[in-house]
């Protein structure tokens, strides 16, 4: 009898964690449809596979033997590997198969397409490096360079983000790393950081077996297919690693933590301007972290410092957020449809946060509505039961809101596979509340979308 009452709920609750599934992926095929419906109808939604931005080519190369083996060995040992290893072995054996994934992910495409030749293009970065001579003077006149159709614009990423990011391949090239291939090979370092910096925030505000079940879905996490390469692959490594070193400095009464962590959560700020967004990420961290909350006065030291060194260099992050608008609405923006988009956007998480996404936000609600709906303004908003029982839902939830709020803003009209990466990876953060038993199921699937999506299409931006 004992057996029979435990079995039910667990298929129940498998039916509706496969529903919820069907359901994600039955919203990216209406994006689809309807995107292939207004092309016929001669009213294109502006993205090439809709709703996805990519070109229909089924291809192969030779990052496909390497991909497909360490999707097999993460799927087949994954699981057992990463509850049995030391931590710290753990982790660097995770940032390496992730570098190796996110690598040979790339080089499907080939080393010159895939990874060299990314960042080259008259739309980015490279192309605009040559012409900083002089970094003081490139910072005092960034934004009057932002908007379009002057004979100094920049070219369309560096007007759409902060002098940041520039500047981090600015400094490559000046240490004798320059060209695409060094470009690329950084955005693949820097993005595989999320494959430990988000396991590692909940082992520090969640416990060891959570963030032990979180490791392997952060290692084949499908968004690889855009982290190698694009810049916003850079962005989520470091904005993740600014996170865990906040969760860090909350957790382990560190001063020194909290402002590193918010020295890089600042910087991210200057990376792109939509990375304010991380503020709800943020806040989870500080509530689940609560016992050592004057940290965060570090924290905001540290970001505080960056602004400062920013604005005293003569860049205004306002001034250049209010151009960076009236800029993106003088490209192809201004021609896609927002009521197409703000929820074709959402569609798109089927495929760059993979279909364990939609289990983990629908396990994660369940489990955070009890405990939001008991808060009373009276207890500080403070999470009942202890902080570590929470962090799974708590961060993706937060996680969720941050993209809801880049989505219904409006600036964020496709290519959100790669520009909600940094929000994107920390879904995965609730990999824990999966059943263990259902977990390499749905780790299995997270790695056969993005070897799926990388040979059949061939992603662009």
């Amino acid at each position: 009898m004992r057996t029979l009452v435990l079995a039910r709920p667990r298929r129940t609750t498998a039916r509706a964690d496969r529903i919820a599934v069907l359901v994600a992926v039955g919203l990216f095929a209406a994006a689809a449809a309807v995107g292939a419906l207004l092309h016929l109808l001669g009213r294109p939604v502006h993205a090439s596979a809709a709703p996805l931005f990519a070109q229909w080519r089924p291809h192969v190369g030779w990052g496909t033997p390497l991909a497909v083996a360490v999707a097999v060995l993460v799927c087949w040992r994954g699981p057992a590997l990463a509850a049995r290893l030391p931590w710290r072995r753990l982790l660097v054996l995770s940032y390496v198969t992730a570098v190796a994934w996110t690598l040979s992910l790339a080089l499907i495409d080939g080393w010159q397409r895939g990874i060299a030749g990314r960042l080259v293009t008259s739309h980015e970065y490279l192309h605009e490096v040559p012409g900083v001579t002089d970094v003081p003077a490139m910072l005092g006149t960034f934004t009057t360079r932002i908007l379009d159709f002057q004979p100094d614009s920049w070219t369309t990423h560096v007007s759409g983000h902060p002098p940041g990011a520039l500047l981090v391949f600015v400094w490559l090239d000046r240490a004798g790393l320059g060209g695409g291939g060094w470009a690329g090979v950084l955005c693949i370092l820097a993005a595989a950081l999320t494959a430990v910096a988000i396991p590692q925030t909940v082992r520090l505000l969640g416990g060891d077996d959570a963030a032990r079940a979180v490791l392997p879905f952060t290692v084949v996490f499908p968004g690889a297919v855009w982290f190698g390469v694009s810049a916003d692959g850079l962005f989520a490594g470091v904005t993740a690693a600014g996170v865990a070193l906040l969760a860090y400095g909350l957790a382990r009464a560190s001063a020194l933590g909290g402002f590193a962590g918010g020295v890089l959560l600042g910087f991210g700020c200057y990376l792109s301007y939509g990375l304010v967004l991380l503020v709800p990420i943020a806040v989870a961290v500080v509530i689940l972290g609560h016992r050592h909350r004057s940290v965060v006065g570090w924290a905001l030291g540290g970001a505080m410092l960056v602004v400062g060194a920013f604005t005293v260099a003569g860049f205004d992050w306002l001034t250049g957020y209010d151009l960076v608008i009236e800029r993106y609405y003088q490209g192809i923006a201004s021609r896609r449809a927002y009521g197409y988009w703000v929820w074709a956007n959402l569609a798109i998480l089927t495929v760059a946060a993979g279909p364990a996404a939609a289990v983990i936000l629908r396990r994660a609600a369940l489990a955070g509505w009890p405990v939001v709906s008991s808060l009373r303004p009276r207890s500080g908003f403070r999470l009942p039961g202890g902080s570590a029982a929470h962090a799974c839902w708590l961060l993706t939830i937060a996680a969720a809101a941050a993209i809801v709020a880049a989505d219904l803003s409006g600036y964020s009209k496709a290519e959100v596979e790669r520009i909600w990466l940094p929000f994107t990876g920390w879904l995965m953060a609730g990999a824990a509340l999966i059943p263990a038993t259902d977990r390499r199921t749905w780790l299995t699937a997270q790695a056969a979308v993005a070897l799926a999506i990388n040979h059949l299409l061939l992603t662009t931006w």
